[in-house]
């Protein structure tokens, strides 16, 4: 009888062990949106990226789970690679600690918004010497280095808020605003600014980011992708 009992302890002692799957992904992305204003039930923006990860990676059949970070914590994590899996502008930061895919998954539009008569911006140099206003924690796809700069001569207005900004360009409190299309367009249907026009300075694409730290990176990218292209022909990019 003692040998019986016995039995079940030998077997897992030269049993080979259970293999464990690849580790649950945490999507990370930044605490402001460059595409609403709007939060949603757990006070944070709103991020149509997280609908297209859920479809994404449900599709890939990963497990996964959605964090917000302030902007600065979450680069630091991804380079870290404590956190996995983002969807993002293309950065040579990035490039050094995550795959990047090679299409883009959205594109987002950067504007200059001005008043009437304020002469209009095509490129980045147009901005020198001017007054241009923003809003805290966005890095605008790196013009904010270019704004910052001594020796642009860019005189910088920051605030904490979309409404706000538009607030100080109506009050000529700013030449320049940059600012993105979603967010603009919510804040200007309540408060709209009479004589206001804008200039495209670029278009940011977003890719797909996984950190090179994530098992088989490289397979798993290469599903992703496959997956992103199907989705993309189905119309589902925000």
């Amino acid at each position: 009888m003692q040998g019986l009992r016995l039995l079940p302890l030998l077997l897992s002692l030269i049993a080979p062990p259970a293999l464990a799957g690849p580790p649950e992904l945490e999507f990370v992305y930044p605490d402001q949106s460059v595409w609403t204003t709007r939060l949603d039930l757990r006070g944070e923006p709103v991020n149509p990226l997280l609908e297209l990860a859920t479809t994404l990676l449900g599709r890939a059949g990963l497990s996964w789970h959605g964090r917000a970070y302030p902007a600065a914590r979450m680069f630091e994590r991804l380079r870290e690679g404590s956190e996995q899996v983002s969807m993002l502008v293309a950065s040579p930061a990035l490039a050094a600690c995550c795959l990047l895919s090679r299409k883009p998954v959205a594109a987002v539009e950067l504007r200059v918004y001005r008043k009437a008569g304020t002469p209009p911006v095509h490129r980045r140099e147009d901005l020198t010497g001017k007054t241009v206003i923003t809003i805290r924690g966005y890095s605008y796809g790196g013009l904010l280095d270019f704004i910052e700069a001594p020796g642009n001569r860019v005189v910088h207005s920051a605030t904490a808020r979309h409404d706000s900004a538009f607030a100080m360009l109506a009050a000529g409190r700013g030449d320049y605003l940059v600012e993105y299309p979603g967010p603009a367009a919510e804040v200007l249907a309540d408060h709209p600014v009479a004589g206001l026009a804008f200039d495209v300075l670029s278009r940011l694409d977003v890719h797909l980011v996984l950190s090179r730290r994530y098992p088989d990176a490289p397979a798993v990218m290469e599903r992703l992708e496959a997956i992103a292209e199907t989705l993309a022909a189905e119309g589902a990019h925000p």
